[in-house]
Formats: C-alpha cells, sequence, structure tokens
C-alpha cells in the first residue's frame, strides 16, 4: 500500500520517532500502524541492549503536586547527554511521565503501569530507540501530606516539602522550604532523627579531622580551629547545659564581669555554645539550618513565624550528578 503524509504524521505523533524512521517502519509494517509500532519497539530494544551500560547521568529533573496539593512526586528522566536532557521533546515526555507517575507509589508498579498502549518500562525502551541514548527513570520519590509544595531549579534539582496544614501562603512556604531542600542537601528533618550511633562515630571523625588541620595550621603559625565537644543538639543534654552555663559563669567572674549583668551576656554565650557545638545539625537538618532567605533565622523559625502551629512533615530531593 500506499505510505502517506498523514499515516507518516499519525506514526510520528503516537511514538515521537523520526520522520524517515516511522516511514520505514510503516514500510516494513506494509501500512499497519500497530506493526509500525512494534518495529519501532523491537529498535528501541535492539538499541538499549547496545546501550544498557552506559551511563544515563544526564537528564531532566521533575516534579508534579496533584490537584488538592496533598501529593507529590520528584522523578529524574535520565539520558546519556546535556544535549538530549535540554530537548523540548525530551523535556515534554519528562512531563508526561511525571505527570502520571504521581498516581503511583513505587518506580516498580510505574513502570509497570499502562503508557498508550504499552508499559511505561516499554515507553522508555521505545523513545531510546527515538532518541538514540539509554533512555530510563533514575529517581522517584513521592510525598504526601495535609499540604504539599515544590521547586525545581533548572530541571538538575527537584524538591518536595511537606506541610501539617493548608494556611494561607502555604505555596509560598512551602516552596522557600523545597529551595531550601534544593539549594543545601539536608539529609534529614530533625536532629531528633539521627541514629546515635551516627552521632557517636560522625564526632570521633570531625574531631580528628579538626585536631589534624590543627596540626598544620600550628606549624604555619596560623590560628588554629575551634574543636568542638559535641556536633549535634542530641549530645546537648541537659547535664550538658548547665555544665556549660557553669563554665560560662566561670568565665565571666575570671573576666572581672560584674554579677548583675550576667543575665545580659550569658545567652549570647549560651547560643554561641549551642551554634560551636551542632554543627552537624546545621549540615544535614532541614529545620536546624539556617534560612537561605534569611540567615537570622532556621528553617524551623521561618516556618513557625507564618503560623505558630505549622511544621514541616517531610521532604524528598531528586538531582542530577
Amino acid at each position: 500500500m500506499t505510505i502517506t503524509a498523514s499515516l507518516v504524521n499519525e506514526l510520528r505523533q503516537k511514538t515521537g520517532a523520526g520522520m524517515m524512521d516511522c516511514k520505514n517502519a510503516l514500510v516494513e509494517a506494509e501500512g499497519d500502524m500497530q506493526k509500525a509500532i512494534d518495529v519501532l519497539r523491537k529498535k528501541g530494544q535492539r538499541v538499549a541492549e547496545k546501550r544498557a551500560d552506559r551511563d544515563s547521568s544526564e537528564g531532566a529533573a521533575i516534579s508534579k503536586i496533584s490537584a488538592d496539593g496533598t501529593v507529590g512526586v520528584a522523578i529524574i528522566l535520565g539520558c546519556e547527554t546535556d544535549f538530549v536532557g535540554k530537548n523540548e521533546g525530551f523535556l515534554a515526555l519528562a512531563d508526561q511521565i511525571a505527570e502520571k507517575a504521581i498516581n503511583f507509589d513505587d518506580l516498580e508498579s510505574f513502570l509497570a503501569s499502562d503508557f498508550g498502549g504499552m508499559t511505561v518500562a516499554e515507553k522508555l525502551i521505545e523513545q531510546t530507540g527515538v532518541i538514540g541514548e539509554k533512555i530510563e527513570i533514575t529517581a522517584f520519590e513521592k510525598l504526601a501530606a495535609p499540604f504539599v509544595g515544590t521547586y525545581v531549579h533548572n530541571n538538575r534539582i527537584a524538591a518536595l516539602v511537606g506541610l501539617s496544614e493548608s494556611v494561607d501562603g502555604a505555596k509560598d512556604i512551602a516552596k522557600d522550604v523545597s529551595m531550601q531542600v534544593a539549594s543545601m542537601g539536608a539529609t534529614q528533618l530533625s536532629y531528633k532523627d539521627f541514629d546515635p550511633a551516627f552521632v557517636a562515630s560522625e564526632t570521633e571523625a570531625r574531631i580528628a579531622a579538626i585536631e589534624k588541620d590543627n596540626e598544620e595550621l600550628g606549624r604555619l603559625g596560623k590560628t588554629l580551629k575551634n574543636v568542638p565537644q559535641y556536633i549535634s543538639m542530641s549530645q546537648l543534654t541537659p547535664e550538658v547545659m548547665a555544665a556549660a552555663e557553669t563554665e560560662a559563669k566561670a568565665q565571666l567572674a575570671a573576666e572581672g564581669k560584674p554579677e548583675q549583668i550576667w543575665d545580659k551576656i550569658l545567652p549570647g554565650k549560651m547560643d554561641r555554645f549551642i551554634s560551636d557545638n551542632t554543627t552537624l545539625d546545621q549540615e544535614k537538618c532541614l529545620l536546624d539550618q539556617r534560612f537561605i532567605k534569611d540567615d537570622k533565622m532556621t528553617v524551623a523559625d521561618y516556618v513557625v513565624s507564618n503560623g505558630a502551629a505549622l511544621k514541616v512533615t517531610g521532604f524528598k530531593r531528586v538531582s542530577l550528578g
């Protein structure tokens, strides 16, 4: 039969394949649309097999939020090159996939789900043949909360943040905190989530690293770094804080500061003690990090400033590289 331009265009719309690939597939399938799709799919399988060991480290990070604002998904559709990752057709595919992904709880069930008469996994294989690069979903994260917001940075990092309630301005609050997640890379919500064994080993490692640095700084006659006793609020028990306050008072006495003004000086000293001894929290814990839009407050302070009962319930982050 004659392979018409409209038939070629129809196959192209269904698969995203190039015009010549569509025409050749239709010729091989003798004009049968479904057989032509199978031809392109088999081509994708052959290409996928050849490129199985390739690294799909480029691509696009995409997030989607449900219509009621209570569920969010963040995925990375991976490819091999930055050139493909920025292609409009590839970005449109990533957007389509993320839109469907929001209805599934894990990557395995999503890959097995329907995507225009084939599974998502088959669609990725098909597109591997169309594009000529390894195409796969390299990250899949889902978050549910009374309110979920998101922030995507240049299609390379996507973050989701859940809030305890949908308050006025929730979208902006969640976006701000998502921006914090994207830029500062927290791994925990709070210091309360740390495993005590991890904190203990990390304390030992950090102190050892600082002491080693100080050996070199001392040799060079430079100012030594402060060696902390602790690195997390989880270590600052009431007994530790009481001992720190006693030491601070002793310092004030040694400096000759009148006792009647200690109550004006002590809060600052204790804040400094906490800051010096919670470096792990400041690096890894979202709520304890300095807020990127105002470093005079923590993320927790920012959230509470928008509603005393408002809390961050969770977060997710996916990134390229």
